[in-house]
């Protein structure tokens, strides 16, 4: 089975960062939105990144959180956070079983560009998959699935 909206959130717990532990049992009660992105220090990865954490007052303002997720561990998310001054946290599913729950592994295992907004109750609301990755949703878009998911009653 696919992942897919209104099915509930995979839980899980990883590394990132800023250094802390991730869950996202620790994230209910707002919504999240997980943004899982091949690989740091990319072009396209860099984009995105960038523009989630120039939103982020936005996001705040929805009560929305972004993580994004990717294989690469901490210490390289730490450097390439820094290097591109994301306030984004990066978290590092270096066993890709977050990735593969949430079914955004290619047909060799690599990271597919995905977004999933996940409401207050842990359900998804939204999902993205990309097969090319060459491009990444805009804010605008995550802006308004986020006001869908909180206008939908619980």
């Amino acid at each position: 089975m696919v992942l897919g909206v209104g099915d509930p959130a995979p839980d899980f717990e990883l590394e990132g960062h800023p250094e802390a532990h991730y869950s996202l049992k620790s994230m209910l009660g707002r919504p999240l939105i997980l943004a899982f992105y091949p690989e740091d220090h990319s072009p396209v990865c860099t984009l995105q990144l960038r523009a989630y954490s120039d939103g982020m007052p936005e996001f705040s303002g929805l009560g929305a959180t972004v993580w994004g997720i990717s294989p690469q561990d901490p210490e390289t998310h730490r450097a390439f956070a820094e290097r591109q001054s994301l306030s984004v946290p990066l978290l590092s599913d270096l066993d890709k079983k977050v990735g593969a729950a949430y079914g955004v592994l290619g047909p060799l295992g690599f990271y597919r560009r995905s977004i999933f907004v996940i409401n207050r109750q842990g359900l998804v609301t939204f999902c993205h998959r990309t097969t090319a990755g060459l491009t990444y949703q805009p804010m605008s878009t995550l802006l308004k699935a986020v006001r869908e998911a909180e206008a939908e009653p619980s």
